[in-house]
């Protein structure tokens, strides 16, 4: 059973918020790498300050809708069952650490009340992912022996835009599509999501993340 959903839906909310950290923190990393690179006066700082700004953004967003959505199911402990989150405190993470806040939230409250599944295709999504890291660490690694450093950047800067935009998006609605409809695996969408988070930061995490997922996902049912 879930909790009432009349007016805002605070979870669906929390997963779009969640969404956007990805582009938003890219967006700073390309600011800092700008400063060692010759290219547009003030372009690094102002991508720097679009990276804060959105970052703070989406921090007060996400705080706002932990808060409401826990202290929607603490008024509902019929629903929530055994699982009753503390608003001050979820929120108060949220502030401290938004994405590990926002994250560590999806995952206990998919744990109770599942997580709404949509599209059945973005298996294809987490596919492509792959297959662009793939493509991207291949031409990287042509463009290091023949010393082409256009290629090297354009291979690293696609493939780290595919990764950073779509693979923790299409992993995590892939999940809720699969818990909800699989009989032999139900994974976690929340716990997928911070993978594809941690894999953001440590590249090689990704594939391997991806390859496996996706593997577990052919075993137990169909790609469709």
């Amino acid at each position: 059973m879930t909790p009432r959903t009349d007016g805002i839906d605070w979870a669906r909310l929390i997963e779009r918020l969640l969404y956007l950290f990805p582009p938003v923190i890219g967006v700073g990393i390309v600011g800092v790498l700008q400063e060692t690179e010759p290219g547009v006066p003030g372009l690094q700082w102002g991508l720097f300050l679009v990276s804060s700004f959105g970052y703070t953004f989406l921090t007060i967003g996400l705080l706002v809708a932990i808060f409401f959505d826990a202290r929607r199911i603490r008024r509902q402990p019929r629903a929530s069952g055994h699982w009753t989150p503390n608003p001050w405190l979820n929120a108060a993470f949220a502030l401290v650490w938004a994405p590990a806040a926002g994250v560590f939230y999806l995952l206990r409250r998919h744990r109770r009340f599942g997580t709404r599944p949509g599209w059945s295709g973005w298996w294809t999504v987490v596919a492509l992912s792959l297959a662009a890291t793939m493509f991207g660490a291949l031409a990287a690694g042509i463009a290091v022996l023949l010393v082409l450093p256009g290629l090297f950047l354009t291979a690293i800067g696609v493939a780290g835009a595919i990764a950073f935009g779509t693979f923790p998006i299409a992993i995590h609605q892939d999940a809720a599509y699969v818990s909800t409809y699989s009989t032999d695996w139900r994974p976690n969408p929340g716990l997928y999501l911070g993978i594809a988070f941690l894999s953001l930061f440590v590249p090689p995490l990704q594939p391997i993340v991806a390859g496996y997922y996706l593997l577990k996902r052919r075993k137990t049912m169909e790609l469709t």
